[in-house]
């Protein structure tokens, strides 16, 4: 359960897995990512008692590399990718020596179909005991209904799915529910919007689920659709570690570093974000009108079933109404 879990309530991690890294003098993406870009993260996160633990936060060529780095910088709860034998090997002798680790899965891709590209090493890290954190994306509008518990129930079964396959496997393997449902927004040609204090709130309500479940679980909370460092991006920032502080959470990454679609790592994002959650208080959290169920929902999801939610019913009525800001 929670209670016995290694990482405590309310904790903010650095978390994702960026592509790039911003130029943060030049104001510029697309740089790529180095083992000194990794070292310096995981030496941030060690020296910040705000940062409980963290990813990868870039993603480097090298698995076995990228693990060593964090370990050896980093003390905390760690979580990071196997996707090979080798990753694997490292990570069980990292969990011997310090058991706070997790290894990350999206088993699943929208709508609720197997990754196999990502299975037969899902059952590896399973039957060697490893603790699985078990993600999944579901997109209101595209992947799931356009309501709120029409797509914490898709994030919810497909993130059940890894963890009932987990426990089949070998029963009592410590699973995470690392579900982040989302929203794609017709403003931005349906991509998905991260700034929004709905996509903030969406993930709160998650969490709270799995707390009631006594499932440790981890969500995506306080980044951006901004591209670059404006002053909008730490507002957002600000707005969604201030509504997580107000409603409590257990874990939740990308707070810190990202930008639009979590694709840039920004070094000064980071830190400054950083100081900012050391500051902010549930005071500074914005009004929330908390959602009543839509029965219409579960409608969709029998219509719909496992197919694309944009031309759904739901979906238009809803536009406009849910998920604005």
């Amino acid at each position: 359960g929670v209670s016995e879990f290694f990482v405590p309530l309310n904790s903010f991690i650095i978390g994702g897995t960026a592509p790039y890294v911003y130029d943060d003098e030049k104001g510029e993406g697309g740089v790529f990512p180095t083992p000194e870009h990794a070292e310096r993260i995981a030496q941030i996160a060690e020296a910040h008692e705000m940062v409980t633990g963290m990813g990868r936060g870039i993603k480097l060529k090298d698995e076995v590399l990228q693990m060593n780095i964090m370990a050896e910088n980093c003390i905390k709860p760690l979580y990071f990718a196997v996707t090979s034998d080798a990753s694997l090997k490292r990570a069980k002798e990292i969990h011997a020596e310090r058991q706070n680790i997790m290894i990350v899965f999206c088993l699943t891709r929208p709508p609720l179909e197997v990754n196999e590209n990502f299975s037969d090493h899902f059952v590896k890290v399973v039957k060697a005991g490893l603790p699985v954190f078990v993600s999944a994306m579901p997109m209101a509008g595209i992947s799931a209904p356009y309501c709120y518990n029409g797509v914490l129930s898709m994030t919810h079964a497909e993130v059940l799915f890894g963890i009932c396959a987990a426990q089949l496997l070998n029963p009592g393997v410590t699973c995470i529910h690392a579900g982040y449902p989302t929203i794609a927004d017709p403003r931005i040609e349906y991509n998905p919007n991260y700034g929004l204090i709905s996509h903030n709130l969406l993930n709160i309500l998650m969490a709270h689920l799995n707390l009631m479940l006594d499932i440790p679980t981890f969500q995506s909370a306080g980044t951006t659709h901004e591209e670059h460092l404006t002053e909008r991006a730490y507002t957002d920032a600000r707005m969604g570690q201030a509504l997580c502080r107000k409603y409590g959470f257990h874990m939740m990454r990308h707070p810190f570093a990202f930008l639009r679609y979590l694709i840039d790592f920004s070094f000064e994002k980071l830190e400054k974000t950083i100081r900012i959650a050391e500051e902010v208080t549930p005071a500074d959290a914005p009004e929330v009108e908390m959602p009543v169920y839509d029965e219409r929902g579960m409608d969709s999801v029998r219509n719909i079933g496992l197919g694309m939610y944009m031309d759904d019913p739901l979906t238009t009525a809803n536009l406009g109404k849910i998920f604005v800001s």
